[in-house]
């Protein structure tokens, strides 16, 4: 291929790759993906099938496509998940795909998508977290993301691969997995709304503060990071708003047709490992691009609800 900007992106069937290929389909890309899976097909991109894991085809699928971006977003992120399975996906994944960039002799702008999770807890004289903040993970996870980025930096430093890093805090919006925080109350809510559920809403710890930023806005900020970052740089994408969780739960249950719904709290839902507060500075991803969060909370609440209503259809009340 020649000419054109022309992105590949990794886990490209996930929540925040369909977000992304869509973004750069709107935005002049040719775009490409990698997953597991080809289907369900993305409109207007090509989807192969495959193993993050295995150098070989990765080597392939790149010589052939010769991107000019890629934006590695496949990942485990299975909370339950041990750290054998997190850093053979994770790390060992993130690895053949950077040793296939070099064996395919390529030189893309690279955006490797870590997580907050690497911060872990924090004190409030370290609030709003900044990129400089000492990671004090608490989950095998946040330490498989942690190793990820190290192992990407090190690509940048000895072999002068383009690699920007990016720390996203919690995203959240439609087509979000029921595992989440925000999907998990809206699809209860549909659910209750449809007839399938009796009121009472399951939840888990409601004290918790996080920084929530609506998926779209977070797709953008990768785009203009593969456009104006800095490569061997960290960015967190983040609001820099802190939103209780019960705060969240309040507003999806205020757009509810059903207001009888009454919450029940589950000791199942609770995280040993929970952080109590996170809530990000993204003033160098601003000073890097101009980015900065655009949709409400309340809009992206609102699709999330809305999004759950349309796959979810009514049927009669469970009374």
């Amino acid at each position: 291929m020649t000419g054109g900007l022309y992105a590949l992106i990794t886990g490209a069937l996930g929540f925040c790759g369909r977000h992304l290929a869509a973004h750069l389909d709107a935005h002049g890309y040719r775009v490409y993906g990698l997953d597991r899976v080809a289907e369900p097909a993305l409109p207007g991109v090509t989807v192969y099938a495959g193993d993050i894991r295995d150098r070989e085809w990765l080597t392939d699928v790149l010589r052939s496509l010769q991107p000019t971006h890629l934006f590695h977003l496949a990942a485990l992120t299975t909370p339950q998940a041990g750290w054998e399975a997190l850093h053979d996906v994770n790390v060992w994944g993130t690895g053949q795909l950077l040793e296939a960039v070099r064996m395919a002799g390529l030189d893309p702008v690279i955006l490797v998508a870590g997580s907050s999770a690497a911060y872990g807890a924090v004190e409030p004289d370290e609030l709003p977290i900044t990129e400089g903040q000492p990671f004090r993970p608490r989950t095998a996870y946040a330490v498989s993301k942690i190793a990820q980025e190290m192992l990407a930096y090190s690509y940048y430093a000895r072999h002068g691969l383009r690699l920007i890093r990016s720390r996203a805090f919690n995203l959240t919006g439609p087509g979000e997995s029921p595992g989440f925080v925000t999907s998990s109350f809206a699809q209860q809510i549909a659910r209750i709304e449809a007839g399938l559920q009796t009121p009472a809403l399951n939840v888990g710890n409601l004290g918790a503060v996080r920084d929530f930023t609506d998926v779209r806005d977070a797709v953008r900020a990768y785009r203009l990071l593969g456009e104006l970052g800095q490569p061997g740089e960290v960015y967190n994408v983040c609001s820099g708003t802190g939103t209780e969780i019960r705060q969240l739960l309040d507003g999806l249950t205020g757009l509810s047709h059903n207001q009888e719904i009454w919450v029940a709290h589950d000791p199942a839902r609770l995280q040993p490992a929970d952080v109590p507060v996170q809530i990000g500075s993204a003033a160098r991803l601003r000073q890097a691009t101009g980015w900065q969060a655009e949709i409400p909370l309340r809009q992206t609440l609102q699709d999330v609800l809305d999004s759950w209503r349309q796959q979810i259809p009514p049927t009669r009340s469970l009374g």
